[in-house]
């Protein structure tokens, strides 16, 4: 229960649903209660498959290009960190590359916008899927990996009630209560990066015999 616990926290933390709220209100402002419903569930099944995909076969993707587990953990990390600065300055947008007029030209010659922008790179990033790469390596029993399952379906259904509930989560809160709420969240991404480039450098140093 303690590994579901702390993979939700981390998942929830580095996806940040409600750093994803201003741009589902800006993006499906026009749209109806029904068809922003089946937005967010299409975006949330999205994440769901990107997760899962990254969960079992991208330790593949480690042995194609021969990375190490330790070298995933420091670039994942550094990565997941400057995610967490990004959430702290109030840039986290430009940081996962999503500028408001852009996307709105783009999605004016398109109408599908659940798996770009919005699953990829809002929610389900390289922070996100380095993080659940790294996660495959480290607790690779049936206990381990059902509980690692559990907590992305947990994930995933929080950014589909979160998304839903949009409008009526940015009429309560805010610019400013959405981008408090980040910032806090960004506190919590910092230390998880900083967690995972630190324990991998001991890896690195044990391995050494430093």
């Amino acid at each position: 229960m303690n590994l579901f616990l702390f993979a939700f926290g981390a998942l929830f933390s580095i996806i940040n649903p409600l750093g994803t709220v201003p741009v589902f209100v800006s993006l499906t402002g026009n749209q109806s209660k029904q068809a922003k419903s089946r937005i967010a569930l299409r975006t949330s099944r999205n994440v769901l498959f990107i997760l899962l995909i990254s969960f079992f076969l991208g330790k593949y993707l480690l042995i194609l290009f021969g990375i190490s587990v330790n070298s995933l953990k420091i670039a994942g990390g550094l990565i997941i960190a400057t995610s967490g600065f990004a959430l702290l300055s109030g840039k986290f947008n430009e940081h996962k590359g999503i500028k408001k007029e852009k996307v709105k030209r783009d999605i004016e010659t398109r109408s599908e916008i659940t798996l770009t922008p919005l699953a990829i790179p809002m929610l389900a990033g390289p922070g996100t899927i380095s993080l659940l790469i790294t996660y495959k390596q480290e607790y690779d029993d049936l206990t381990s990996v059902v509980l690692i399952i559990a907590a992305i379906l947990a994930a995933t259904i929080s950014i589909y009630f979160i998304l839903r509930s949009s409008n009526y989560i940015e009429r309560v809160l805010g610019a400013s209560g959405i981008n408090a709420l980040s910032r806090i969240i960004g506190f919590i991404v910092i230390a998880i990066g900083v967690e995972y480039v630190t324990s991998a450098l001991i890896n690195v140093l044990r391995i050494s015999g430093l």
